[in-house]
């Protein structure tokens, strides 16, 4: 999974790794004492689309970049930052759906799938069969 930041007037947007299994100890401690959320719920709370915990995520990977970064400089319009699925873990995603949904609804749940794969972002970095980005 990629976290993307696109901000307004920005020609090419940031673009990192989201790996919760990767996020440094002294990381996910500050994070979890800036969200009140223990390192699983954030987890959970980033992919359903939390603002705090996308906020707190973002600051952590701008901080990685730019040391002198303040929590209070992170503001963002909503439509400028994303979390996108690499392909292997859309491709994943679909075999899920597959096997759990059917009918019309899977149908379309799967065209949809197929259309975000094929412009999904390659990740160098999935080896063999894809893990969801949720800590356990």
């Amino acid at each position: 999974m990629f976290l993307v930041y696109s901000p307004e007037g920005s020609e090419t947007p940031n673009r990192w790794k989201y790996n919760p299994r990767k996020i440094m100890s002294a990381e996910r401690e500050w994070i979890e004492r800036r969200t009140d959320r223990n390192w699983s719920e954030f987890t959970k709370d980033v992919i359903q689309g939390n603002s705090l915990c996308r906020r707190a995520l973002l600051f952590t990977y701008l901080k990685r970049e730019h040391p002198t970064v303040k929590w209070d400089d992170v503001d963002f319009a909503w439509d400028e930052l994303k979390l996108e699925y690499s392909k292997a873990e859309l491709i994943e995603l679909r075999a899920t759906v597959a096997d759990s949904v059917s009918g019309d609804e899977r149908a379309a749940v799967l065209e949809k799938l197929d259309t975000e794969i094929a412009e999904a972002v390659e990740d160098p970095d999935d080896e063999g069969k894809a893990q969801l980005p949720v800590a356990d």
